[in-house]
């Protein structure tokens, strides 16, 4: 055999092969370095010593279900300029590592799709080692991404484990791409990253973000001249999750056995759509009997459906009447959640209604989320908490949600 199937197969050059040898499921190769390459890995000078040779052992690509390796005679010379012993400068492998250049692409590229565990059981290798090829491609490519361009980011925060722990996320909604992620959920997990807005000299616009009070303070310090969108869906959430909460005390002050019966089944009914409840099911008829037996009920529910109508507005000038309308009626309705929900919009009505400036929401975060809870499933947590934070990173460039 050639050197041809070593530089073309395994990009292998500058080596001098020897032989191959078969047996107990793998092929070795054998090279010794080419006289060209004697020379200081550091300085590049020929003025060099030789001290002998270190054999050393990498693992290449797969020939078939075959392992294989490269043993290779890699020369060791003192150089006169920089009086110090090294191996010559290798080529086709970092020094510090068993295997090739073209075996980390290759364990990349498989770990693409599918996950760390699986590329070790194919490769016939230890997790560790997958791992830290990813780990230090991601954060090559992703640790400190470009943020001179942003204009429209978003901001939330993710729950990763039990026992409320949690991340912050910033992304970039212009491109889709996490450009941040912060441990905790309070104002100071974003602190390392204001440090390196303010130094790629970015200029955001808008920002996405739910009326957490430690995110306003925030973004209101560092970014006086952003404007604030307050997440529409983050808005109807938490109505939604008052709602729910009034529905259950409204259970448990019932007396009257039937109204029990009625309120028991509805808590889902209340918090769809109506357009998305189920005709078969008869849900509709259902939801109708229990709003006709509970007016503070009926008017919690209806004032739900109109609080969406906010956002659907022609303009932002009619988009606020339209908020003052249903404040005003949300405070006369005697129902202590809508009477807090309507002041605390009308304190930041400049945010709920910035979002006919700005058609901005935290929604492709909940995308991200999702991906996230993938990940975590089949790579069945992260114990290393450094590497998941490259991984989230990395999220916008995986093409399947397999990676371990």
């Amino acid at each position: 055999m050639s050197t041809s199937l070593l530089y073309h197969g395994f990009k292998i050059y500058g080596y001098k092969y020897i032989n191959t040898k078969y047996g107990d499921g793998r092929i070795t190769f054998h090279v010794q370095a080419k006289p060209e390459l004697y020379c200081c890995s550091n300085c590049g000078s020929r003025e060099i010593i030789k001290h002998g040779i270190a054999l050393r052992t990498f693992r290449l690509i797969p020939i078939g279900s075959e392992s294989v390796f490269l043993e290779a005679a890699i020369p060791r010379v003192e150089c006169r300029k920089c009086g110090v012993i090294r191996q010559v400068k290798i080529g086709f492998a970092d020094a510090r590592h068993s295997y090739t250049h073209s075996f980390e692409r290759y364990a990349l590229d498989l770990s693409r799709r599918t996950t760390i565990q699986d590329v070790a059981r194919h490769l016939g290798i230890s997790w560790d080692v997958i791992k830290d090829i990813q780990s230090r491609y991601l954060k090559r490519r992703f640790s400190k991404p470009r943020l001179k361009k942003l204009r429209l980011i978003a901001i939330d925060e993710i729950a990763v484990a039990k026992g409320h722990r949690y991340l912050t996320i910033v992304l970039d909604l212009e491109t889709g791409a996490v450009i941040f992620v912060g441990s905790g959920k309070e104002a100071a997990s974003l602190e390392p990253f204001w440090a390196r807005l303010l130094r790629s000299g970015a200029k955001i616009e808008a920002v996405a973000m739910d009326m957490s009070k430690a995110y306003i303070s925030a973004v209101s310090e560092h970014l006086p001249g952003a404007q604030i969108v307050f997440d529409r869906f983050h808005i109807v959430k938490l109505y939604n999750d008052r709602l729910s909460e009034f529905r259950s005390d409204l259970y448990r002050e019932a007396e009257d056995v039937l109204k029990k019966q009625v309120l028991k089944g509805t808590k889902w009914l209340l918090l769809k759509n109506p357009e998305n409840l189920d005709g078969k099911r008869k849900e509709r008829e259902r939801l109708d009997e229990a709003l006709s037996l509970n007016r503070s009920l009926a008017v919690a529910y209806y004032m739900k459906e109109d609080l969406r109508q906010i956002w659907e507005r022609k303009d932002k000038s009619s988009a606020e009447k339209f908020l003052e309308d249903w404040a005003a009626r949300a405070s006369a309705s005697g129902i202590q959640f809508l009477q807090k929900l309507a002041k605390t919009l009308l304190g930041y009505r400049s945010g709920v209604l910035a979002w006919y400036d700005y058609p901005i929401s935290t929604g492709p975060l909940e995308g991200v989320n999702n991906k996230i809870n993938t990940m975590k499933r089949q790579s069945y947590g992260f114990r290393d908490m450094a590497f998941f934070k490259l991984k989230i990173l990395g999220l916008h460039e995986t093409k399947y949600a397999l990676v371990g």
